[in-house]
């Protein structure tokens, strides 16, 4: 673990917690939405046919994240796909703590301005209940993929789940934490 607080974690206990109790008016600093975890999927499809696929995907996920990932299973067989029930399917990375933080921040000020004609995230992708879900469409946008050793093109999602109670808090929030959202169009 680091020895120095990241910036985030340092932007939230300084600026943005002040922030939002001022906007929302919470009478306890608990009641302030923050970061849970932040979970990267991404699904290989091409497993079914070559299993080492899979552990490129995976490899490639590791070096994104800095933690190792969890191979994930098909929950049903679906036979136009030939797929079979407890296939290794995909991986996934659930981030807490510090990492959550510097991944966060490394995805917000480094990997999505690098992303071709970006005009910031849609507001439209929040949950419901104070998460946000996002899609990449490949890889090779994190600086510590290299461009060269890439075999194929691969998309994962992106979820940021909050303690946010509507989407209105975690708007906020995560808008003041640095996310790049859309405009209104007025």
């Amino acid at each position: 673990m680091p020895a120095t607080v990241s910036r985030l974690r340092e932007k939230y206990t300084t600026e943005v917690r002040k922030a939002l109790i001022d906007k929302f008016g919470y009478s306890n600093v608990h009641q302030v939405p923050k970061l849970d975890k932040v979970v990267l999927n991404m699904s290989v499809g091409d497993a079914i046919v070559n299993s080492k696929v899979l552990d490129i995907a995976a490899k490639e996920l590791e070096v994104i994240s800095g933690q190792k990932p969890v191979i994930t299973k098909a929950k049903k067989s679906i036979a136009a796909f030939k797929l079979r029930e407890g296939m290794n399917i995909g991986a996934k990375v659930t981030l807490r703590g510090d990492r959550m933080y510097i991944f966060l921040d490394k995805l917000f000020n480094i990997v999505l301005p690098r992303i071709r004609d970006f005009r910031g995230l849609p507001k439209k992708s929040f949950d419901g209940r104070g998460n946000y879900n996002l899609g990449l469409k490949e890889q090779t946008v994190f600086p510590e993929i290299n461009y060269d050793k890439v075999d194929k093109l691969r998309g994962m999602d992106i979820v940021i789940v909050t303690t946010a109670k509507t989407d209105e808090e975690a708007t906020e929030f995560l808008k003041a934490m640095g996310l790049p959202l859309q405009k209104d169009r007025t």
